[in-house]
């Protein structure tokens, strides 16, 4: 009897043992718990890492500039699931949704800023080649406006095939190279007008300078050293413009004195009496060219000169041309008169005839 009590509480104590085993944790709850609090945030950072890339695309064509309301809106939503709880499943859950929904609006908005952004640039771009173009440049240089053609014909395929990023960065490098050329049209447009107006004598110097840089920059152009080539263009295109300075401020003196002396003779030729309306234009043009030459407008003042120049000899000639219709009409007129005394004369021999 009592072995078989012993034998029922071994049987008792094993059963409570494998109870135990059964109900009890393998590891330490708390531990558990902190673990399932770390991996649950992981869990959105996938949803949150595409809503940020979404987000930046956008920024960088530019959505914000072509739709602020619209991307205001989407901007407030995206800073109100940053703040959502995200702990439990059911909030992990939320916060996956809601930055799914979010990610399709940043996308939904690049898709409409994208054809807008694409086409600013072709204008920019297109902008820029007009200008090499009529600055007659391209015609001396027809290679250089190819390269960057080039480059804008790759841009617009990669675009085409939605590949924006390197589309974006090739209309970059195509823009920069009409940029570039735009500087050598510039130097270009500088020595010939200076050509032009024989400005050289005026600044031999500066324009030997000038033409010997300009041409070093061709070199490192060639030589795909554009960033050297830039430096020396702008530096010939300073010494040109010098030139340019120089010459007008001597061509504007020698202007100014050209119309003082035509001035003069006016004058002395009675213009501003005889031909009044005409001096007065000129005086009124005259007058201008001083103050534009007191301004240090050297170029204004001397287009202004030359033309109250012009003026005072229009002036100088409506005066002789009068003075010589009146010397014509005296003429007559004496003449006319010499005649009446002539057929007076006559009449008087043939009356003391007839009385004889």
């Amino acid at each position: 009897m009592k072995k078989r009590y012993i034998f029922l509480f071994l049987l008792i104590t094993v059963v409570l043992i494998f109870i135990s085993c059964k109900t009890t944790p393998p590891v330490d709850t708390a531990a558990e718990a902190e673990k399932i609090v770390e991996v649950l945030p992981s869990a959105v950072s996938e949803y949150l890492t595409k809503a940020q890339k979404a987000r930046q695309r956008a920024v960088d064509f530019e959505s914000p500039a072509y739709f602020p309301s619209e991307w205001e809106e989407i901007e407030a939503k995206y800073e109100e699931i940053g703040k959502m709880p995200k702990t439990t499943p059911g909030e992990i859950q939320e916060a996956r949704i809601a930055y799914d929904e979010v990610t399709a609006a940043y996308d939904a908005l690049f898709e409409k800023t994208v054809p807008l952004y694409a086409q600013a640039r072709e204008d920019e771009i297109l902008a820029a080649r007009e200008v090499v173009i009529q600055s007659g440049f391209s015609r001396q240089f027809p290679e250089y406006l190819k390269t960057a053609d080039d480059l804008t014909l790759t841009a617009l395929n990669q675009y085409e095939a939605k590949d924006y990023y390197t589309a974006r960065d090739t209309a970059a490098k195509a823009l920069n190279e009409y940029e570039t050329l735009q500087l050598g049209a510039n130097v270009y447009l500088a020595r010939q007008e200076a050509a032009d107006r024989n400005f050289i004598n005026y600044d031999p110097e500066n324009f030997a300078k000038a033409d010997e840089v300009a041409g070093d920059a061709l070199k490192e152009y060639d030589s795909g050293n554009r960033e050297t080539a830039v430096t020396k263009a702008e530096e010939a295109l300073l010494r040109y413009n010098l030139v340019l300075a120089n010459g007008w401020t001597a061509y504007a003196g020698e202007r100014n004195s050209s119309a003082g002396r035509e001035r003069e003779l006016a004058v002395s030729e009675r213009a501003n009496i005889a031909s009044r309306e005409q001096f007065r234009v000129a005086e009124v043009m005259y007058n201008s060219a001083g103050e534009e030459l007191a301004a240090g407008n050297f170029n204004k003042a001397a287009i202004s000169f030359t033309e109250a120049e012009a003026l005072y000899a229009i002036a100088r000639q409506d005066t002789a041309d009068k003075k010589k219709r009146a010397e014509e009409a005296i003429r007559i007129a004496g003449e006319k008169i010499e005649t009446s005394g002539e057929t007076a004369q006559d009449a008087d021999k043939l009356i003391e005839g007839g009385s004889r």
